[in-house]
């Protein structure tokens, strides 16, 4: 019913930036929040950047003042700029959706696929 398809990652130098998109499509009347998270090897998923309908956001301790979430409403899609990457950014990155499928329905969460970054020299 409802798809988040995930575009942007790849390999980047330490210092470099990336921009990660996600898009989703499919049966929605609302998205309550959209957010990004990752999962590194061995390690377990953690959120990463997430931003709420009324625009506000939340970031993870370790990519304050290097990453900035934003969304497009009307696109119903979130972008995620990353600068000043670091190794320890390297990651399968996530991303999530909170929505509705009518005005009635409960809210859902939905997954993307996955998009691997990678920082290295």
């Amino acid at each position: 019913q409802v798809q988040l398809v995930e575009s942007g990652g790849g390999l980047v130098q330490p210092g470099g930036s990336l921009r990660l998109s996600c898009a989703a499509s499919g049966s929605i009347f609302s998205i309550s929040a959209m957010g990004w998270y990752r999962q590194a090897p061995g390690k377990q998923r953690e959120l990463v950047a997430i931003i709420i309908s009324d625009g506000s956001t939340n970031y993870a301790d370790s990519v304050k003042g290097r990453f900035t979430i934003s969304r497009d409403n009307a696109k119903n899609t979130v972008y995620l700029q990353m600068n000043s990457l670091k190794s320890e950014d390297t990651a399968v990155y996530y991303c999530n959706a909170v929505l509705k499928h009518t005005i009635a329905s409960p809210s859902y969460n939905y997954w993307g696929q996955g998009t691997q970054v990678t920082v290295s020299s």
